[in-house]
């Protein structure tokens, strides 16, 4: 009995097959599903061909029945890899510094392969990373489980989603400071008492791993302005004296927010002697003889 018609059943929808004499074949070009298989039952498409001669009579064959009908569908998209801490070209002062990114697939993806997840400190891959899921992924989290040495390390993340796709490579560094910097004053020395108002303080600083480093002055709590560190870390900065004590403290801070400080006390005193008595006796003296002065100074 001649075939009438061929038709499949591709997830709800059907299509009809035209017949080729030459291959002697039912056949149809048809658009697959838009959405990876991945999450259905079974990971595939379940297909139905029914096929109808001229009598009307039909038969069927469905997935369960034939792997051929088994349709394997892949999405091509890229998961994304998303760096959040530390961010590139951070200083930090922890030497155990946690490293945070997110991993996630697009809506109706296949989803991110867990075990795909690959961090990896200074070209090593490091194990024990916590995966807590979100939505289309995970945040990922991993604190070194001993100290790193100060200075530059480098980071690198990758992961596939579950139909093979590789995210691109992230690829980071940070630096680790845990030394605070150096400072050293030279002028003015501490508990000096002067009648300048204003007078100069002087110094330098350095940081071995995250220079150039900053300086705030602070006159009794109040902000002395910007100060300019030269390149060979020597400061210099005109600060105001009030009458009395006069409390400064400097500040020196590096990328990596690590801090030194120096406290001097220096005091004002711009007032002018006053000689209000002076006393000779005796007056008149005998030559060679000893006499006894006294001023009273105000």
């Amino acid at each position: 009995m001649a075939i009438k018609s061929v038709k499949i059943n591709i997830n709800g929808t059907e299509h009809v097959l035209e017949y080729n004499s030459s291959s002697g074949k039912w056949e149809k070009t048809i658009t697959a599903p838009n959405i990876t298989s991945f999450n259905l039952d079974g990971g595939y498409y379940p297909l139905t061909v029914t096929a109808t001669n001229e009598a009307g009579t039909a038969a069927s064959l469905n997935a369960s029945q034939s792997d051929a009908l088994k349709l394997v569908v892949k999405e091509k998209v890229k998961p994304i890899i998303a760096l959040l801490s530390p961010t590139s070209g951070a200083y930090v002062a922890n030497a155990q510094q946690p490293i945070s990114f997110n991993v996630v697939d697009e809506n109706n993806g296949s989803g991110i392969k867990a075990d795909s997840i690959v961090l990896k400190i200074d070209n090593v891959a490091v194990t024990g990373i916590t995966k807590t899921a979100i939505t289309n992924g995970y945040n990922c989290s991993y604190a070194p489980t001993s100290a790193l040495s100060d200075g530059t390390h480098t980071i690198q993340i990758d992961v596939q989603d579950n139909d093979g796709n590789s995210a691109t490579t992230i690829s980071s560094s940070f630096t680790i400071d845990t030394i605070p910097p150096v400072l050293n004053i030279t002028s003015p020395q501490d508990d000096l008492i002067t009648s300048n108002t204003n007078i100069i303080v002087t110094g330098t600083t350095n940081d071995a791993t995250s220079s150039p480093v900053t300086i705030d002055i602070k006159v009794n709590g109040s902000d002395a302005g910007s100060v300019t560190v030269n390149t060979d870390g020597t400061f210099s900065k005109s600060v105001s004296l009030t009458e009395g004590e006069n409390i400064i403290e400097i500040i020196a801070t590096d990328k990596a927010n690590k801090t030194t400080s120096v406290t001097l006390n220096v005091t004002l005193d711009t007032s002018v002697p006053v000689i209000s008595n002076v006393e000779i006796n005796p007056n008149p003296v005998d030559a060679g003889a000893t006499m006894i002065v006294s001023v009273v100074v105000e």
